[in-house]
């Protein structure tokens, strides 16, 4: 997007990964998550990892927590479905994980491929062993990501996934439209 300048949802997001201490972020390139990762990757402290596919970004939170750091991942809603088996490593050994899912296929999608995964990643990642917070206007990013980090690391290593909703992201028309 263009006049992500405008938005401050990912300048919120990032202060939050600054003030809880994550040092790993994986995403695959996004244009709804651009501005959060222009800011990670701007940041000497945080290592930006550029994934493949979306299920690489498992491994990668897997691997911090091993190795004493903590992880995050950016995704589109599409992205989830990618992660189905992957995320039974996180169930399983009880791993923190903290997913920030920009989502695609509701209010005004132009692209009716993405509808499918965007109607059922709630209810997908609640079957993996999500806590799902949605995130629907910008004055929710705080609160609703304070308490998604304080879950994920503080509370016991609970996977949790932030949502948020494409009408905020307004990814509502294709670029140069």
């Amino acid at each position: 997007m263009d006049d992500q300048t405008n938005i401050r949802w990912p300048a919120t997001i990032y202060d939050h990964f600054k003030r809880v201490g994550v040092r790993q972020v994986g995403y695959v390139p996004d244009a709804g998550h651009s501005r959060l990762i222009q800011l990670v990757c701007q940041d000497p402290d945080i290592a930006d990892v550029v994934l493949t596919t979306e299920e690489e970004g498992v491994g990668l939170v897997a691997g911090a927590h091993l190795g004493g750091q903590r992880a995050a991942l950016l995704m589109q809603s599409s992205g989830v479905g990618n992660c189905i088996n992957m995320f039974s490593l996180i169930r399983n050994c009880g791993f923190p994980c903290l997913v920030l899912v920009t989502m695609r296929g509701e209010f005004a999608e132009f692209n009716p491929w993405q509808v499918p995964m965007g109607s059922i990643t709630e209810p997908v990642l609640k079957l993996c062993g999500f806590h799902v917070y949605r995130v629907d206007h910008e004055d929710d990013v705080e609160p609703v990501t304070d308490a998604a980090c304080r879950m994920a690391f503080n509370g016991g290593n609970f996977p949790v996934a932030v949502l948020l909703s494409q009408r905020m992201v307004d990814r509502t028309k294709p670029k140069g439209h």
